[in-house]
C-alpha cells in the first residue's frame, strides 16, 4: 500500500478466457463413441465443454470409409443421398483444438477443419442457428472418390448401427499409413 492518503493500487484486470471455437462431432469424438475420451479429457481440464445437441442446417454426405471411419464430406451441392447430419456440438479452447487437430491428423491430410452450418437442436424451442462453428471434413484430396466408393449414399447419423464393425485406430493394420487405408477403400469393389 502506498502512503498514507493515497489510494491502493488497482487490482490486474483478470486474464481474458481464451477464444473458444464451436466444434461439430458427428462420429467417433461423440458422446457412446471410442473417440469421446477425448473429449472428456479435454472437459476435465476445462478444454471442452458440451453445448448441445446440433445437426448442419444444409444436407451434407455423411459417409463410411475404411474399418467403418466416418467422414463428413465437403460437397454441398451433392443432390439426394446426403441429409442433415446430426452430432454434437462443443466449445474448445485453442489447446483442445491442437489436439483435435492432431487426432484428426490436420496436418497429415486426413482431415479439414472447415466451417459448418449447423443449429442447436432444442426439444422446447425447436432448432437456434449457431455462427462460427466448424466441423472435421474428409480431405478435399480424396472427398469426391469416398463419395463415389459410397454409392452416393450417406447417413444422417453416425449411429451404432452404421458404426458397427468399426476398428480402432490401434488395431488396424499398421505397415499402411491411414492415407494408404483410403486409397485402397476407394479403389476396392463395394
Amino acid at each position: 500500500m502506498g502512503a498514507a492518503g493515497d489510494s491502493p493500487a488497482p487490482a490486474p484486470a483478470p486474464a481474458a478466457a481464451p477464444k473458444r471455437t464451436l466444434v461439430f462431432t458427428y462420429g467417433t469424438l461423440k458422446r457412446g463413441f471410442s473417440n469421446h475420451s477425448l473429449l472428456q479429457d479435454l472437459a476435465h481440464t476445462g478444454d471442452a465443454s458440451f453445448v448441445g445437441a446440433a445437426a448442419t442446417t444444409s444436407p451434407l454426405p455423411l459417409v463410411c470409409g475404411p474399418y467403418r471411419v466416418p467422414f463428413l464430406l465437403n460437397l454441398p451441392l451433392v443432390r439426394g443421398g446426403a441429409h442433415r447430419v446430426s452430432g454434437e456440438l462443443y466449445s474448445v479452447t485453442p489447446r483442445g483444438l491442437a489436439r483435435l487437430d492432431d487426432l484428426e491428423g490436420v496436418s497429415r491430410s486426413h482431415y479439414e477443419r472447415l466451417p459448418v452450418s449447423v443449429a442447436l437442436l432444442d426439444g422446447d424451442e425447436g432448432e437456434v442457428a449457431v455462427d462460427g462453428a466448424v466441423a472435421y471434413y474428409a480431405h478435399r484430396g480424396y472427398a469426391a472418390e469416398m463419395w463415389a466408393r459410397s454409392g452416393e449414399k450417406g447417413h444422417a447419423e453416425y449411429s451404432p448401427a452404421v458404426a458397427a464393425g468399426y476398428v480402432r485406430r490401434k488395431d488396424r493394420p499398421q505397415d499402411l499409413t491411414f492415407l494408404d487405408q483410403i486409397r485402397v477403400f476407394v479403389s476396392s469393389q463395394s
